[in-house]
């Protein structure tokens, strides 16, 4: 079967903005016991979840109670079987039913005592508010939402015009306050954000053009959704599979744009454990063979004008890689243990960045184009080191800056696995 792993670029149906009411309150549905430990966890990945990454999957099942742990799978974001013309072929197969098959199987072949999927889709919205849909979600103890196109997980789990909790996802909010996990990867991370969730873009576009409201069939037209996702996340707007498709543009353009000073940039086969999402005690930790970025933008400042174009200073880039602890509420960053200050070395050399965004316009991009940037720059004894968009008209550029609150931390002596406070501001030439 094909499984969707986060195309480059999903084209989300619909131009009209949609609002959303971000109900917090569970709805109260009786079910079964849940991992003792008072509020739940996320576990949050960035696209691309490898079937053989035993540290994320063991993570989640872990948190459902590890042996015994019920995961209950949701796959609305991918089409439906009415849709999928592989449908009767369990090798080409891509639509919702079989997607949630491949990863049920998945969950129970590392080691959860049973996973099932959880029929909503496009065929079966009705589903949503079935008592016995939530009968099966109260039997489970965590859950796992699958990739593909966010906003089907708005019309299918979130009611109408007023989009309210249907009763299944009122019922997974429930457990998940009273200590359930709830994890997703790609579209299945996105739709946990709060207001302003992406819906789409590519960073050079959305630096010169700006953010607008809604889903466009116009893919590189970076939109966002003002109410939001589920809301299971709140303290930063989230982006995934950033590395691999450059998306670090788009997140400071949507974060400058709505008043966000937080945005947690998820990187392929990894994820962000949040521990009490939403609280106080809110805390998180990299896990995975990549990282998360954190972006910060309490200090910037945005100028331009319609004949220069756009203009930021002042942001603040932050690389946190496995087992790296953050967190949000004190804005505080704990390398991981084995890892020390990175002396930087004068040999160090930092190459030519003509396409910092890794465009889908320049055939020669290379992945996590940006990070390798901020990562040679770490390494040597320069201050600063810019990098630019392939594309001009106008062409911007990227000044990365090593100031006050720059630090990098490595484990082998010479790699900086975990960068912090390096400085970003973006400028059209």
């Amino acid at each position: 079967m094909r499984v969707p792993t986060g195309a480059r670029r999903t084209a989300l149906a619909g131009s009209t903005a949609l609002l959303l009411a971000l109900s917090l309150a569970p709805a109260a549905h009786a079910g079964a016991a849940t991992p003792a430990g008072g509020r739940g966890s996320l576990v949050l990945i960035g696209g691309g979840l490898k079937a053989d990454n035993t540290q994320v999957y063991g993570e989640i099942i872990k948190r459902a109670g590890g042996s015994k742990a019920r995961i209950g799978v949701l796959t609305a974001a991918s089409i439906p079987a009415s849709a999928d013309p592989d449908a009767g072929d369990p090798e080409k197969c891509s639509n919702s039913a079989c997607n949630g098959a491949y990863y049920a199987g998945l969950f129970k072949q590392h080691g959860a005592a049973d996973a099932q999927w959880i029929p909503v889709d496009l065929d079966h919205i009705g589903n949503a508010d079935s008592d016995e849909a939530v009968r099966q979600v109260n039997s489970m103890t965590g859950f796992f939402f699958g990739g593909g196109d966010q906003y089907r997980y708005v019309t299918t789990l979130l009611h109408g015009s007023v989009h309210t909790d249907s009763k299944v996802l009122a019922a997974i909010r429930a457990k998940l306050a009273t200590g359930a996990v709830v994890s997703g990867s790609s579209a299945g991370a996105q739709i946990a954000a709060g207001a302003d969730m992406v819906t789409g873009g590519d960073s050079y576009e959305a630096l010169r053009d700006g953010s607008s409201p809604g889903y466009f069939d116009d893919p590189t037209r970076l939109g966002y959704l003002p109410e939001g996702g589920f809301a299971f996340l709140r303290s930063g707007l989230i982006d995934t599979h950033t590395g691999t498709n450059g998306r670090e543009g788009r997140a400071l353009r949507l974060a400058a744009d709505t008043g966000h000073d937080r945005v947690y940039a998820l990187e392929e086969n990894t994820a962000l454990v949040v521990d009490d999402p939403g609280s106080p005690r809110e805390r998180m930790r990299v896990l995975g063979p990549q990282g998360v970025a954190v972006l910060d933008l309490r200090q910037s400042r945005i100028s331009g004008n319609p004949q220069g174009g756009w203009a930021l200073t002042g942001a603040r880039y932050t690389y946190l890689s496995d087992g790296d602890r953050y967190d949000p509420n004190r804005w505080q960053i704990l390398p991981a243990g084995g890892k020390r200050p990175l002396i930087p070395s004068a040999a160090a050399t930092i190459p030519a960045n003509p396409d910092v965004f890794d465009s889908p316009a320049d055939p020669a991009g290379a992945p996590y184009s940006f990070l390798n940037t901020a990562r040679a720059l770490a390494a040597g004894t320069r201050r600063t080191t810019t990098a630019g968009t392939f594309e001009s008209g106008p062409r911007f550029t990227v000044t990365f800056s090593k100031q006050p609150g720059f630090t990098a931390w490595t484990s082998d002596g010479a790699t900086a696995q975990t960068v912090i406070g390096l400085r970003i501001a973006v400028a059209p030439e």
